[in-house]
């Protein structure tokens, strides 16, 4: 919904005709109709049609009648008739498809309580309606502020200044019916102005301020949507989708207005198929529906007392199988229709792309641990110290100055003697081995001690 001003640059930024929202052929704003009328011309002795739409703040669209016959093209900002005073808008459509848009929306031409546009609005004009609308951001602040301290259950959720400032349209939503006339006094006491209220629904409070759906694009209800219908849970549960309402629920709360998109093509699928709740009789066994794939006319069954062996077959056997049914007959079993479906749908996948494994992280990794050095003769030094001064380190007690160091005097060594040869050894000698003996119970020792 853009014009070939707004195409991207070479350097992937979008180049922008810089009219900020004033674009000659208004396709950079929300709820746009293309003017493909627009280069032809009418046939000999025909009048132009003289009704204009004229776009205000956020979408906001009304028909106008060019009563003066002013010669009017998109984009004109214009002063048109309000309630009281007037109103500044930019011209959307002229011409006849205007007269095909009030037809699609139900606005009569023949309305004697129509409004009119004045003229083209002059700079003053504009210099006024700028000024109003940059009071509305400031001006909502507050508003809400004061909903807050009289603890009024509402969302203000948008402010509209008139064209001339005279009137501050305050569009809120409420779930329930909400008493605002003190809200109303506190307005016109504070901003000086006329204060109308008016409450709108959540779907029109999303169209209005517009915004970023799930799907990463903008929202169907502020781009191109201006008819809400009704959605239902029923719609999820014919496309098979889980009844999460965080994933189903818009920006406005409400259900996905996009979940009617493709129902109807949903529902011309399921006419071929049998209901779920429809038990197939064999003689092998009862069978129960598990699954089914809309688009691809397939159906799983499952026997009772067998739930993990499913059984896949095409919506036209099933049916066979229920006109069987229906007669008081039963086939043999679902592997005669079930075995040569297995055997189409069967497809083996190969290693095209040369993609890895996808179980080369499933083997856990195993450490590659140190040797140990604890052998006899070649034991580390003792650690003991070490660790000692880190958890004092750590602990924060840490030794005093003033003591002094003690001094790494050398210890004598000591030597051990060998009962059975009478030798000495000196420490950290190899010592000579031993037979392994397994030691007796001491149990055993105290009884044969008691025997002798």
């Amino acid at each position: 919904m853009s014009c070939n001003t707004c195409s991207t640059g070479k350097d992937g930024q979008p180049k922008g005709c810089k009219n900020n929202g004033t674009c000659g052929t208004d396709s950079c704003n929300k709820l746009t109709v293309f003017d493909w009328l627009a280069n032809m011309t009418l046939p000999n002795g025909q009048e132009a049609f003289n009704w204009v739409e004229v776009r205000f703040k956020n979408g906001r669209k009304h028909y106008y009648k060019n009563t003066e016959n002013l010669t009017l093209s998109i984009g004109d900002i214009v002063a048109t008739q309000a309630e009281y005073g007037h109103d500044i808008g930019m011209v959307t459509l002229t011409g006849e498809l205007v007269r095909v848009q009030m037809k699609r929306k139900k606005v009569s031409e023949t309305d004697p309580e129509f409004f009119k546009i004045y003229r083209k609005a002059s700079q003053k004009d504009i210099d006024i309606w700028s000024d109003a609308r940059d009071l509305e951001e400031p001006m909502k602040v507050k508003a809400r502020q004061f909903a807050i301290d009289l603890k009024l259950h509402m969302k203000i959720s948008d402010i509209e200044y008139q064209g001339d400032g005279s009137k501050a349209t305050f569009y809120y939503t409420a779930e329930e019916r909400v008493d605002f006339r003190e809200l109303i006094k506190l307005f016109a006491k504070e901003f000086k102005t006329r204060i109308e209220m008016k409450q709108v629904g959540f779907r029109q409070e999303a169209s209005r301020l517009g915004g970023i759906g799930s799907c990463g694009r903008e929202l169907c209800c502020s781009t191109w949507l201006t008819d809400f219908r009704s959605v239902s849970t029923s719609a999820a549960r014919y496309q098979q989708l889980s009844l999460n309402p965080l994933k189903l629920a818009g920006q406005c709360g409400k259900l996905k207005c996009c979940l009617n998109y493709e129902l109807d093509t949903y529902l011309d699928a399921l006419k071929d198929f049998p209901k779920t709740e429809i038990k197939l009789y064999t003689e092998k066994g009862t069978a129960v529906c598990q699954k089914t794939d809309i688009f691809k006319g397939h159906m799983w069954y499952a026997y009772e007392g067998e739930w993990m062996n499913w059984h896949l077959i095409t919506t036209a056997q099933a049916n066979e199988i229920i006109a069987l049914n229906k007669e008081k007959k039963k086939p043999a079993s679902l592997e005669e229709y079930a075995v040569e479906l297995i055997k189409d749908t069967k497809s083996e996948y190969e290693n095209v792309v040369g993609q890895d494994s996808l179980t080369r992280f499933d083997s856990p990794k195993h450490n590659k641990k140190r040797k140990s050095n604890n052998r006899k003769g070649n034991r580390p030094p003792n650690r003991a110290k070490a660790t000692n001064k880190d958890a004092q380190a750590k602990d924060g007690n840490r030794p005093k100055a003033n003591k002094p160091k003690p001094r790494n005097r050398p210890k004598p060594r000591k030597e051990t003697v060998n009962k059975d040869t009478n030798t000495n050894i000196k420490a950290g000698a190899n010592k000579p081995t031993k037979p392994n003996k397994r030691r007796k119970p001491q149990g055993k020792k105290n009884d044969s001690n008691d025997a002798k």
